[in-house]
């Protein structure tokens, strides 16, 4: 498929998809959507990559949301499709199997934030700003904020966010663990892809167990959560790197990881 609302870029095992309508701040339409749905399927088959991050074109945002202008012609079936279009394409991103770092430049606003929230963790820029603001417009999150936010700072703030619709500043964001750094506007891409090129010096395999460990455990109880920790463990310990992880480490050497993600 030829993309004209998202850039999707890859070198040496990192791959940067970029929201790409910057005169509509990256807004998230039905083409832009179908796009990123079709990028999402291409990365998580590529055995090449290790990490995807995702960034916005332009100066002012990451994604200032969805576009109201499509949003106001639907009728309630029509908006039922939409949200559950929307879902689906950012619940997709969080089941990659590979590291996803949001690289948040501006604008992360309603369906800017559900996106970003569905990555692994997030850096930010100084002037981003986060927020769920559809409450202004009669609406609420409709592609998985109420629940994806809630997790990660608890119901309460979570609440406070949604009622008001007030907007964060990144340093706020950081504050309530929304964020996980914040960096000057012009240190952000280079300080992400920093720590995506240390990801990507690690085993296939271990990344794609701790991803699914840590995620899966989330929504069970701890004796659950424990059991796919065991088991997933266990795996690892049969993959080639870890076999030459344990190796290099007994040899005092670096380890290079060369395994599948399957093992």
């Amino acid at each position: 498929m030829a993309y004209s609302c998202i850039d999707l870029t890859s070198a040496d095992g990192i791959a940067t998809l970029t929201f790409n309508r910057p005169k509509a701040l990256n807004a998230l339409n039905p083409a832009l959507l179908t796009e990123l749905a079709d990028a999402i399927g291409q990365v998580g088959k590529d055995e090449s990559l290790r990490v995807l991050i995702l960034t916005g074109a332009g100066e002012k945002s990451f994604i200032a949301g969805a576009d109201i202008t499509e949003i106001a012609t639907l009728s309630p079936l029509g908006a039922k499709q939409f949200a559950q279009f929307g879902q689906g394409v950012i619940s997709s991103l969080q089941a990659l199997p590979i590291p996803v770092i949001a690289a948040v430049n501006g604008f992360a606003l309603g369906g800017g934030c559900e996106m970003a929230l569905a990555c692994d963790f997030i850096y930010a820029s100084e002037k981003a700003l986060f927020g769920l603001p559809e409450i202004t417009l009669g609406l609420i999150p409709g592609f998985g904020g109420t629940q994806r936010l809630a997790r990660l700072i608890g119901a309460n703030r979570t609440k406070e966010m949604v009622f008001t619709g007030r907007h964060l500043t990144a340093a706020e964001a950081k504050e309530i663990g929304l964020v996980n750094k914040v960096f000057a506007p012009e240190e952000l891409m280079a300080k992400t892809l920093e720590v995506a090129r240390v990801i990507a010096s690690k085993g296939k395999a271990s990344l794609r167990a701790a991803k699914e460990t840590i995620s899966g455990g989330l929504n069970t109880d701890l004796t659950t959560g424990l059991s796919i920790e065991r088991d997933a463990f266990a795996l690892c310990l049969a993959s080639p790197d870890a076999q030459e992880g344990t190796s290099a480490f007994l040899e005092k050497r670096k380890p290079v990881f060369t395994g599948s993600r399957n093992g």
